[in-house]
């Protein structure tokens, strides 16, 4: 008896109560975070991608800026200065006419530019659309949409814009009907395979028991899985179709006098290379500068919107 009466008085003094300061101290805790919070981190992390980025939208700030405040506008012409080379008061000079070309530059900028992401994403809305129905619904339907798409693959993008820019006459509109028609087809391919991975998963077959709609499961749980991939196509489409645009510029083929892209200006500016070579270089560099950014933007989006590689 003596011994258990010794055993309870000392017990107590065995455990001591933890400080409220203390109770946490090994405790691993994590931020919430959503998808694409998590994707914007990890794309941080991508310097050459966050450097793509910050030019991507410093030359789309100038284009809108610069014209507005510049005291010339974009077909001013002055025969006095014409071929002047960079001054204080044209930072790139002035062309044949005597126009200033960052200005030019600029506004082309906004044509391009406009061209480039509205092309991408109308292909965008049309291949989803297409692509995602082909998938879904399969069989023979799947099977007659995709012979169609494989038809208008075989024939090279640059024959459609041509053939449409020639037959509706150069336009901003033809541009982008030419443009679309032939930029819809490869994503329509991608969403197709990407739906018909994820319709046999157990989230799409769970939706269906459920007694959800066909509809429903396509756009809610099939293309918002697919969104990660389908982004980084339109990122890389994007460079593209600007190239696209500056090849119909530089043929010459483009839009009119005196409205001008990238394109038609490098093809004005190709005239006057031999004797004044650095109005070619303007033009070049800005188109080479955006493709590249808009690539590094693509592939950091890939690593960062990519669960496989977190």
């Amino acid at each position: 008896m003596d011994l258990k009466k010794e055993e309870l008085t000392l017990t107590p003094d065995l455990f001591e109560k933890l400080d409220d300061s203390e109770k946490n101290a090994e405790k691993i805790s994590y931020e919430s975070k959503t998808y694409f919070q998590d994707a914007w981190v990890r794309f941080k992390q991508n310097k050459m991608a966050l450097i793509g980025l910050f030019f991507v939208l410093f030359m789309i700030i100038a284009c809108i800026i610069i014209p507005m405040v510049s005291p010339y506008s974009y077909d001013e012409q002055n025969m006095a200065i014409a071929n002047q080379g960079p001054t204080m008061a044209h930072l790139m000079g002035t062309d044949k006419f005597g126009r200033d070309i960052l200005v030019r530059i600029m506004c082309g900028g906004r044509i391009s530019l406009s061209v480039g992401f509205m092309g991408a994403f109308i292909a965008l809305g049309i291949g989803v659309i297409y692509g995602g129905i082909a998938g879904y619904l399969g069989g023979k339907i799947d099977m007659l949409m995709m012979r169609f798409v494989d038809m208008m693959y075989s024939i090279p993008d640059i024959l459609y814009i041509i053939m449409i820019v020639v037959v509706l006459e150069p336009s901003l509109t033809s541009i982008m009907l030419g443009i679309t028609i032939s930029s819809w087809m490869g994503m329509a391919r991608q969403v197709r395979a990407q739906v018909l991975t994820l319709k046999e998963q157990e989230f799409s077959l769970a939706a269906f028991v459920l007694g959800a709609s066909r509809k429903r499961i396509l756009l809610k749980h099939l293309i918002v899985n697919s969104m990660g991939p389908i982004i980084v196509s339109v990122t890389m489409l994007v460079p593209s179709v600007i190239f696209n645009e500056a090849f119909l510029g530089f043929l010459g083929i483009g839009l009119n006098a005196p409205q001008a892209s990238w394109g038609t200006l490098a093809n004005d500016a190709r005239r006057m290379m031999m004797s004044q070579p650095i109005q070619i270089i303007w033009p070049v560099m800005a188109i080479c500068l955006t493709m590249l950014a808009l690539n590094f933007i693509g592939d950091g989006l890939g690593v960062a919107l990519d669960p496989k590689k977190k």
